[in-house]
């Protein structure tokens, strides 16, 4: 039996965000419906920040009611996400029974995505925590920024890894590790990750990418590598954040399924669906075919994105990782 691998679906929430194009609630439910039916299983659909602050966001209650609904032979998991104890009432009143919640690494970032100093944001994440635990909520806290911030550039390994120990002590479930703007590369991922996964193990942790430097798959097969088996995606590339000048698209869902399945592991999502949910996003956000949509260009994949999975197969191969060049081939 292979590996699997879970892949926690983005693109409603951190993909839509910041386009320029407003979806209606009624087209995301759609969207996501296409999403469970190519195998889906974990989203991020909606974030519970105030209005005026993220506007693709506003009906964030109402496409709670919308969500696709959990049928007798599937487990559909949702997480809320939430910038604050008010927003995190919201999505408890909304029934969601997990949430995510936010530190970035330097005040800089928190200030513009929060409002709040680090140690300020560092704290709301303690009480949210703190109160989901009596609520019986799951709670993902993530470290934004982690590889480099949108403000004030390089982040040192030993301050992400500080800010997930906090995190980890406040008693969250789980701990992402984000590169929101894509400015690190895979050495620098696993220089984050190595001392987190011997210290908690790889179960609890996930790792968030964004492409803006084409680095995005590498970074992904960097930390699996690792061990790692939990990573966010959004479907055709879709994502940026309003509060990080620099952040482009989140790394494809259908271009980590196409790498991760390639490899040998297994995800449970088809890849001829992801397709048809590629284009569907690309309609209801007028973008045009580009960055995400690698794997769907062809059954084997572009030439750049076969050459990407090459190397690191074949890097596998010499570390002695057991990996079938010729499914990749």
């Amino acid at each position: 039996m292979r590996e699997s691998v879970i892949i926690n679906e983005v693109g409603l929430r951190d993909g839509l965000q910041n386009q320029p194009v407003q979806v209606s609630t009624a087209d995301k439910a759609r969207l996501a419906q296409s999403l469970v039916d190519a195998g889906v299983r974990h989203f991020e659909p909606v974030s519970f920040a105030h209005p005026n602050a993220v506007p693709q966001m506003a009906d964030a209650a109402q496409l709670a009611l919308q969500l696709p609904g959990t049928a007798a032979t599937d487990s559909l998991f949702y997480t809320a996400m939430v910038p604050n104890l008010k927003g995190y009432l919201r999505a408890k009143a909304c029934g969601f029974k997990r949430v995510a919640l936010l530190l970035s690494t330097t005040d800089s970032f928190n200030q513009r995505n929060l409002n709040m100093s680090r140690d300020n944001a560092l704290q709301s994440c303690r009480d949210i925590i703190a109160q989901a635990r009596q609520d019986g909520i799951a709670t993902r806290a993530y470290v934004a920024g982690a590889l480099a911030c949108p403000y004030d550039g390089h982040i040192a390994p030993t301050q992400t890894i500080t800010l997930a120990e906090q995190l980890f002590l406040a008693g969250a479930d789980e701990v992402g590790i984000a590169d929101t703007i894509g400015g690190g590369h895979p050495q620098q991922l696993q220089q984050v990750l190595e001392p987190l996964i011997r210290q908690h193990g790889s179960d609890p942790l996930i790792v968030h990418l964004h492409d803006t430097r084409g680095l995005a798959l590498a970074m992904a097969w960097a930390a699996c590598d690792l061990g790692i088996r939990r990573f966010d995606a959004a479907i055709a590339g879709l994502g940026g954040c309003p509060f990080a000048p620099g952040a482009t698209g989140n790394v494809a869902t259908e271009d980590l399924v196409y790498l991760l399945e390639r490899s040998g592991l297994s995800t449970g999502i088809s890849l001829e669906k992801l397709r048809h949910s590629a284009a569907l996003a690309n309609q209801l956000t007028q973008a045009p075919s580009g960055r995400g949509e690698m794997a769907s260009r062809s059954e084997e994949g572009s030439p750049e994105n076969q050459s990407k999975i090459m190397q690191w197969a074949q890097s596998q191969q010499q570390r002695g990782k057991i990996v079938n060049l010729d499914m990749i081939e």
